[in-house]
């Protein structure tokens, strides 16, 4: 759609927006998104975006009623894809504060304070941010372009949420066999060290929502992880092994597993910290117009009756009350924390700063690449690696509480920008639409609450269920946490002094060498470039992590290749296919996903009450058989994936 299209629905036109039913709707699929999306980060360390599901799921709900509408539509997937977000804010952040020691448990109170604040304030940084980036600077946003398309061909909401529901049985059921009943393992792995010095490895995750999350970010993203996987475990860590030797004792696989986590993993904080700094030095001037329309925005007064119902948004006034609001019970925290006025009102402005800042930046990056490769995990490690540092030259390296207080300044920014990026998504599928921004920023408020309520109570129930942090012989079933170990590595390392700066450097150097490969692909104009924070997040995720997201980037690009060789034309039936095909393989991933996660979720609850992960275990020990045939459904997984893409496609 052109930016120069009139709004689908006239400013003229009133509709019904926030009643009752989207309110509740709106809230029920926050909350189960969002549960989802937990489970799905602490695993493998990326979330997706969850609009399109939502929009699918709202259209079928709301076809029972006698009346519903498009707007209506767009105003439950707004509030779902809030809570979706916040999720992602949350799970990079809060489990370290776990794996630091510094809470046993999660606090319920604290956890949600913090995450509300965060979620509020994102919503509230992105109200000035819209009318620059989405009306003055005609960003694409391309997942709400593509949120707009699906609402807007709502006729076909009954037919297209069974591929939701089929994909959603199927990743239920075999994480229900591989975690629940134990007939496999979920990983296929194998490793050597030839010679006591050649190490080489190769392993998988069987899991369908690994395969799902290669998929939905396509073959370009989920070759960039691997590629990242390949340069920390099929060289770094062959080249550290050829230095240093095989200690007495290691197997190879735990070897791997032991160097990863103790030095190579720092090659992804490096390459991080270089990835959020470029963000901000590559988009400054864009990055100056959103900040300086903001804050014009913020100062003008402006008569709000006389404005189109399409581009009417919450009074600054308004905001600017809520924003202060917000900081109170933040600064509170933070003071509980350090008990330190000075050093807690200095938290709380960095907080600000920062959130405002880096908000501004993952609303414009949403618009450049879409919500789901925003640089939420870079710009959140640079927070608490610069706070970490601050905090440190105020209390100095004997502060027991150093590293909790620096991330839970990254907690409130990392929930801050992650809802900001997707919150501007949705004003932009709204903006297609004609929908009202300032009822979608209610709803975006409701989706934040409704979210920040439960995810303590999830989290608290994985941490019992499953524990988290890198997997080991007695808890096989670990969520490997993989952003919040790398935050509560980082924020440990400044206060303890012995962070590993020669792989943070060696990272950094990486960094530098992918962006300036990246600038000569943009030179050439070249049609696959290579962002660095795709390449980091696989420096950092367990190989078997990344060798799982490419498989699904394959299959994407196996789809692709189908397609384009069975067009005839580039008409408008070749388009109404290939929008069908999109969005078929979408919602079968998407159900892949949710099925997986929420039956991660409730098995949880035995395990929890029990204290036994082997609970609901058959007792059936099937060794090698198993990896098989484990491995064996997974391919079927992906068959099956590819078949209803390409079917799709040929039916539309």
């Amino acid at each position: 759609m052109s930016n120069n299209t009139k709004p689908y629905i006239g400013a003229d036109k009133k509709l019904p927006e926030t009643t009752i039913k989207a309110f509740i709707l709106g809230a029920i699929l926050s909350v189960v998104l969002s549960a989802a999306n937990t489970y799905l980060g602490l695993f493998a360390g990326l979330t997706v975006s969850a609009s399109i599901p939502a929009a699918v799921i709202s259209m079928a709900v709301l076809r029972l009623f006698k009346k519903h509408n498009i707007l209506e539509n767009n105003i439950v997937q707004t509030s779902a894809s809030a809570g979706e977000s916040l999720a992602a804010g949350v799970i990079f952040t809060f489990p370290a504060l776990v794996l630091l020691g510094y809470w046993t448990e999660f606090n319920y109170l604290e956890t949600m304070l913090v995450a509300l604040c965060g979620g509020v304030l994102g919503v509230l940084f992105t109200v000035p941010l819209r009318s620059a980036l989405i009306v003055k600077k005609k960003l694409q946003f391309p997942e709400g372009v593509a949120t707009s398309e699906v609402l807007k061909s709502g006729e076909e909401g009954g037919k297209a949420i069974r591929y939701l529901i089929w994909g959603s049985l199927v990743g239920a059921g075999i994480k229900l066999v591989e975690s629940g009943l134990k007939l496999w393992g979920g990983i296929a792995q194998g490793a050597t060290v030839a010679g006591n010095k050649l190490y080489m490895y190769f392993g998988m995750n069987l899991s369908p929502a690994l395969i799902a999350v290669g998929y939905i970010v396509g073959i370009r993203i989920a070759a960039l992880v691997f590629i990242g996987g390949v340069i920390s475990w099929w060289i770094a860590i062959p080249i550290y092994v050829a230095i240093t030797g095989v200690p007495d004792g290691s197997t190879a696989v735990g070897l791997g597993n032991s160097i990863w986590s103790g030095q190579i993993r720092y090659l992804g904080v490096g390459a991080m910290v270089v990835g959020g700094l470029w963000a901000l030095i590559d988009l400054r001037q864009s990055i100056g117009f959103a900040v300086s329309s903001g804050i014009k925005a913020i100062r003008e007064k402006v008569d709000y009756s006389k404005i189109l119902r399409t581009e009417r948004d919450t009074p600054m006034s308004y905001v600017i009350v809520a924003i202060g609001i917000m900081i109170i019970p933040v600064f509170i925290i933070y003071m509980r924390m350090v008990g330190d006025y000075s050093i807690s009102a200095l938290m709380a402005i960095l907080m600000i700063i920062a959130g405002f800042l880096f908000s501004a930046v993952a609303g414009y990056m949403a618009g450049l690449v879409g919500s789901s490769n925003n640089p939420i995990s870079g710009v959140t490690i640079a927070t608490i690696l610069t706070s970490a540092l601050i905090l440190l030259a105020l209390l100095g390296s004997g502060a027991e509480r150093g590293p909790a207080a620096a991330i839970m300044i990254g907690a409130v920014v990392c929930c801050a920008a992650a809802i900001a990026g997707d919150n501007m998504q949705d004003l932009k599928a709204g903006h297609i639409l004609g929908a009202t921004p300032q009822k979608q920023q209610i709803m975006q408020m409701v989706g934040v609450v409704s979210a920040a309520l439960v995810l303590p109570l999830v989290l608290q129930l994985l941490l019992v269920g499953y524990g988290f942090g890198p997997a080991t012989e007695a808890n096989p079933d670990s969520l490997s946490a993989p952003q919040a170990t790398l935050m509560a590595s980082v924020a440990q390392g400044v206060f303890a002094g012995n962070l590993p700066w020669t792989m943070v450097y060696i990272g950094m150097a990486l960094g530098v060498a992918i962006i300036a490969l990246d600038q000569y692909q943009k030179s050439r104009n070249a049609s696959f470039r290579v962002p660095v924070l795709a390449v980091a997040v696989g420096l950092y995720l367990p190989f078997q992590l990344d060798s799982a997201i490419m498989l699904g980037g394959v299959i994407a690009w196996l789809v692709s290749r189908y397609q384009n060789q069975l067009k005839a034309s580039k008409g408008d039936g070749h388009k109404a296919a290939l929008q069908s095909s999109e969005r078929t393989g979408l919602l079968v991933a998407s159900g892949l996903i949710t099925g997986e996660a929420l039956i991660g979720i409730l098995l949880a609850i035995p395990v929890a009450i029990t204290q036994r992960s082997d609970v609901l275990s058959l007792g059936l020990n099937l060794g090698t058989f198993g990896t098989v045939l484990g491995s064996a459904v997974i391919l079927l997984v992906c068959f099956w994936l590819y078949n209803r893409a390409t079917a799709a496609y040929k039916e539309g």
